[in-house]
């Protein structure tokens, strides 16, 4: 028989997997290999290396990603947690884990690059969650269609970041490039689930919220 989990039960989990999520050096394992892995030697070898500047826009450009997949986490995990469906729920899950890949991804190639991630994860990824349980408290259509600009707006910042980065930084521009287009894919998928499109007002203050979150996170 399952176990009952009580309130408090639940609090620790959810605070575990903040934690776990959102702290840059207790990262998740991936579920998939890191696409930049596919990139052969002798390719790196027929490019220049990357200028010290160049590294460091490119480490502060992928932080920012890895930051983005906090958030669809704490989003993801927060929509599941009051999903009134279990095909919904199937569905944030499932796009859950495609994300967790992303992140640790991005916090593969941030440690290549000798960087680090953000200090205020923990602070994004709790903003994120309960956005995500808000949502979905309110309808299932309603928590779709903040999946579909969330990922409309993370495609956005990746295709700016494409245009940003090095042409040299063959390994961050394949993440970017297999990160834009699963993104692509949980947008279509909570489309074709009812999602419902959001008011003018909501979309604008998740632009500015993503707007104050890259700014703070490219330095901070």
């Amino acid at each position: 028989m399952g176990r009952n989990y009580s309130l408090l039960d639940n609090l620790i989990s959810e605070i575990d997997c903040a934690l776990k999520t959102s702290i840059f050096s207790s990262a998740p394992k991936a579920n998939r290999d890191n696409p930049s892995s596919d990139i052969k030697l002798k390719d790196l070898k027929n490019i220049p290396e990357l200028s010290e500047a160049e590294k460091k826009h490119s480490a502060r450009l992928m932080r920012i990603n890895r930051t983005g997949e906090v958030c669809a986490q704490a989003l993801y995990r927060g929509q599941a947690s009051v999903a009134k469906s279990i095909e919904v729920k199937e569905h944030l899950i499932e796009a859950a884990l495609e994300e967790e890949d992303h992140l640790v991804w991005c916090s593969d190639r941030i440690r290549e690059l000798d960087d680090r991630g953000s200090y205020l994860d923990f602070v994004w990824y709790a903003n994120s969650y309960l956005i995500g349980k808000f949502a979905a408290k309110i309808s299932d259509e309603l928590s779709l269609g903040f999946v579909v600009e969330t990922e409309k707006q993370v495609m956005e910042h990746l295709d700016s970041h494409l245009e940003s980065i090095s042409k040299n930084d063959l390994k961050s521009r394949k993440i970017i490039e297999v990160m834009r287009e699963e993104e692509a894919h949980h947008a279509e998928d909570a489309k074709s689930r009812g999602a419902k499109e959001l008011p003018k007002i909501a979309k604008a203050i998740m632009k500015l919220q993503s707007k104050i979150m890259t700014s703070m996170v490219y330095y901070i």
